[in-house]
């Protein structure tokens, strides 16, 4: 047991974790889409996340998620950050990473998502952990859970 990687240590290390200010918190996602426009367009209509800014560049755009964005970025902008990514596409496998959207009514939000352009992968289906979790694709290829709270 011993070999085993403690995260705690490693923070505890290198970070003053009394002080709040040194401590990291999860600010956004990014991901990176061929058409930011489009995709803020598919997101407002398949999820109803209103968006809270677009750069004037269309290279750059917000969702309003809660105290964490979703955001989208375009990828000529990886480009001109030096990053090697690998384009999401609908008719490709999906990457190794989801987002996740909850709500109350995951079998209505499906539905609903499906209805306006995501691609049906997992109907909804209750989970021993006691949640309602489903699947879906966004018009980028990538994998949106919608699932309800866990309940406990």
């Amino acid at each position: 047991m011993s070999d085993l990687f403690n995260p705690n240590e490693v923070l505890c290390a290198n970070f003053d974790l009394s002080n709040k200010d040194e401590i990291m918190k999860f600010g956004y996602t990014i991901i990176y889409v061929e058409n930011v426009l489009e995709t803020v367009a598919f997101y407002e209509k398949a999820f109803g996340l209103p968006r809270r800014f677009i750069h004037e560049s269309n290279l750059y755009a917000e969702m309003e998620t809660g105290d964490t964005a979703l955001t989208f970025a375009g990828e000529e902008a990886a480009e001109m950050s030096n990053l090697a990514i690998t384009p999401n596409r609908k008719d490709k496998l999906s990457a190794g990473w989801e987002i996740c959207l909850v709500c109350e009514d995951v079998h209505k939000a499906y539905a609903h998502a499906v209805e306006n352009g995501a691609l049906p992968l997992s109907p909804p289906e209750e989970k021993p952990w006691n949640q309602t979790v489903s699947y879906v694709k966004d018009l980028n290829g990538c994998l949106v859970e919608i699932a309800s709270p866990v309940r406990k």
